[in-house]
């Protein structure tokens, strides 16, 4: 590094184009590297989900869960196995150990599920295997006001905006909340099939054989050939009602004569209320890996173009940006870098009172820092919280070798009269070491942090490394531009000889460093007195070693700080078995209390709109006032919610819990500070000491929102099957438990097509 010091010293220009190279592919680097909140990390996580419409928990616990859990434990490298098992749906988390390739997981449990697929009822839907998706959690969600009906607003946000958000690059996935899609029902008459004798399964077996369009083939002539075409799909609604089901005694029945077909909605499975204004909520999701920043900012921009051609009776707002935080954050970062760096150049130029050393000392803060983002893009790091606060951190240590460097530049100018551009080959050339060791080890104290194997480790990464590579940039700098610079930049100090200008030049250089003069002697002072009294200064040490450990104990510990966002939700799940309808009005309730509080700017209420699309179960968002206009702070906020607002409804046992935003994807429930697991065979009992234990948590001060993951109790209706007699009428338990299921929970058998798009088909009682 010595003799590219000096070869930096006699060759400026190849000292400026070496570090300009670095610099200007920063640059361009800079503007190609995402922004997000926190870095990328993979979790060794695969979700396995499977629905079987209708079914309960304990049904798909024995016929699913189980089944694909016995089948997936025998995959290597397995840390956890659970299953998560609600009316209709099965969740089966596999958690890998964190060396192990989640592709190679991924694939080595789609190759197990197979093996168990013949196992599983061959009513369910095919299963879908999933990587946990850090990424998951709507990055924005969009509010359609509308006067016209449900079904006239569904059709226009499924049909028009969602085809046109999901066509933006980036975006994942739309999903429409408290919408109602077109649907063709067919409503059948119980006491008309018992006359004619006939079952629902003979009708549903007339309406897909005579609704349906197959290819015929190709025909072909002499000159040409013809591809033949069965156009038997149903040209309108209300051919469904003339469909012959069946022949008693040369009259044809339809379904006309078993019930009614109509032209309507699908049932209400989820609601969206914005404030107290029904409103079609649209979740959009981003793609993983990709710019919440630029994915939400081509959403605005397509807004804005469709926004002269929305229809009038409609209104668009967006009510939750996640890109505004993330935004919010990197600035105020970028303004301490920037603020950080003016102010270790001040430092420097208050103790060397010197313009051109202080010029020379802080340019290594700019270059090194914009060379590390061309190493931060090769490296696949992202401007997000912990790299932009590395690069802060970074300031102070970047400018000390180039100090380092300097100061023995000045020196040898003014301790052995050399010219600057002797000076600088020789001071560069006694130090160069010893400004290499002191850099390496700081390498080598952060450089190991990127390799923590382990889930802070992965978020730490980007810190260890942005820090590393701005610190090696600033070697490089203080061994080829600081020299080069201070060659040219310094001046030569020349000694006066005559006794007259040696004393005034002495009294001029002691008013001019005065401060520096104040500062030696203070420091002499202490030097003196710790050589002095030895014994005291290690005592003191020592105290101060001892005095971390109780201070350690006493400081607060998270993995994730708590910030102000000007947001959080409000999830309330309602008793057992209470319909959408009446969730919905008491979470209106629950959010007009939440608005008459201080700083709320608005709620917005959704149901149904996890993957079980809970009846009972409503969500709150609320939004608040900007964080300078208030003089409460969020937590503040939703301590009062927890206070004033859930208690009025202590009588109708909600199991309320009031939680920030998830930071990273999840529900407010599953992203508790504190969990206990409970493990055993009898669910009577598992119950039992559940909620015992959970009252016990509730009594603990300081606990708020305790809730169990066990929902039981919900009410049901049973059929028993007499056996015996059904046996006498040559009907299996198949045949009831499908007849049951269609005409009483409905189910698709088969579609319709109109103008290029295509409706489902449903048959019920």
């Amino acid at each position: 590094m010595q003799k590219l010091a000096e070869i930096c010293v006699r060759r400026p220009v190849f000292a400026t184009m070496l570090v300009l190279t670095l610099v200007v592919l920063g640059v361009f680097s800079y503007n190609r590297l995402v922004v997000e909140r926190f870095p990328r990390v993979e979790f060794p996580t695969i979700v396995i989900s499977t629905i079987l419409p209708g079914a309960g928990p304990q049904e798909i616990e024995t016929e699913i869960s189980d089944k694909i859990e016995e089948a997936l434990n025998t995959i290597s490298g397995i840390e956890e196995l659970r299953s998560v098992s609600s009316e209709g749906v099965s969740l089966v988390v596999v958690t890998f150990e964190l060396e192990r390739d989640l592709d190679a997981a991924a694939q080595d449990v789609r190759d197990k599920l197979n093996t168990a697929l013949p196992l599983l009822p061959k009513t369910i839907e095919q299963p879908v295997v999933q990587k946990f998706d850090p990424d998951a959690a709507p990055i924005m969600t969009i509010s359609l006001a509308s006067t016209r009906s449900v079904r006239e607003a569904t059709e226009y946000a499924d049909k028009v905006l969602r085809r046109q958000i999901e066509s933006i690059s980036g975006v994942g996935q739309v999903q429409i909340i408290g919408g109602r899609k077109r649907q063709v029902n067919v409503k059948l008459d119980g006491d008309k099939l018992r006359g004619y004798n006939l079952t629902v399964a003979q009708v549903s077996a007339a309406l897909q054989a005579q609704n349906l369009e197959l290819p015929g083939g190709r025909i072909d002539q002499p000159d040409r050939f013809l591809t033949l075409r069965t156009l038997g799909r149903l040209p309108d609604v209300a051919s469904f009602n003339r469909i012959v089901v069946a022949n008693r005694g040369g009259y044809p029945i339809r379904i006309s004569d078993l019930g009614y077909v109509e032209d309507g909605v699908e049932d209400e499975l989820s609601v969206g209320r914005f404030n107290d204004t029904p409103a079609l909520l649209l979740q959009i999701r981003r793609q993983s890996g990709t710019n919440t920043v630029d994915v939400v900012n081509a959403i605005k921009a397509r807004l804005n173009e469709l926004g002269p051609s929305i229809p009038p009776g409609y209104e668009l707002k967006v009510v939750r940006d996640q890109s505004v935080f993330i935004l919010a954050a990197f600035n105020t970062i970028r303004e301490h870098l920037i603020i950080g760096s003016l102010l270790a150049a001040l430092v420097v130029l208050l103790f060397m009172q010197n313009v051109r050393a202080t010029i020379i000392a802080a340019i290594a803060i700019p270059t090194s820092l914009i060379s590390t983002f061309a190493a931060m893009e090769w490296a696949d790091i992202t401007l997000n919280g912990p790299s932009m606060l590395g690069l802060t951190l970074a300031v102070g240590i970047v400018i000390d070798d180039a100090i380092v460097v300097l100061e023995n530049i000045f020196r040898y100018l003014e301790e052995k009269e050399m010219s600057p551009f002797e000076a600088a080959i020789e001071a560069t050339r006694e130090i160069g070491l010893a400004v290499m060791a002191t850099t390496l080890s700081l390498v080598v104290i952060f450089l190991p942090v990127a390799f923590m194997s382990s889930i802070p480790g992965r978020f730490f990464k980007s810190i260890a490394l942005t820090m590393a590579f701005s610190i090696l940039v600033s070697l490089l700098v203080s061994f080829t531009l600081t020299p080069m610079m201070s060659a040219r930049l310094l001046r030569r100090v020349k000694r006066k000889t005559e006794e007259g200008g040696a004393s005034a030049r002495a009294e001029s250089h002691e008013k001019s460093n005065r401060l520096n003069r104040m500062l030696d002697h203070g420091y002499t002072l202490m030097l003196r007195f710790s050589l002095r009294h030895r014994w005291v200064i290690v005592t003191l040490g020592l105290l101060v070693f001892l005095s971390s450990f109780p201070l350690l104990m006493a400081v607060g510990k998270d993995f994730f700080p708590e910030d102000d966002q000007d947001e959080f939700e409000v999830s309330i799940r309602a008793a057992e078995g209470t319909s959408l309808r009446t969730t919905l009005e008491i979470a209106r309730q629950v959010a007009t209390d939440v608005r008459q509080l201080p700083h709320i700017d608005y709620t917005l209420t959704t149901i149904g709109d996890d993957p079980q699309q809970t009846p009972n179960e409503a969500k709150i968002y609320v939004r608040l006032t900007p964080l300078t206009g208030r003089d409460l702070s969020q937590f503040d906020l939703m301590d009062q919610v927890r206070e004033k607002v859930l208690p009025k409804y202590a009588p109708l046992n909600l199991r309320p819990v009031v939680s920030t935003i998830a930071a990273i994807g999840g529900s407010s429930r599953q992203n508790a500070n504190l969990a206990f697991t409970i493990q055993g065979p009898d669910l009577e009992k598992l119950n039992l000491y559940s909620g015992d234990l959970l009252n016990r948590l509730k009594a603990i001060p300081g606990v708020v929102d305790a809730d169990s993951s066990l929902i039981y109790g919900k009410p049901e209706m049973r059929a028993e099957i007499d056996r015996a007699r059904a046996a006498d009428l040559g009907v299996n338990v198949i045949d009831i438990a499908q007849s049951l299921r269609l005409l009483v929970g409905g189910d698709q058998i088969s579609t319709y097509n109109e103008n290029g798009e295509q409706y489902e088909v449903h048959v019920r009682a």
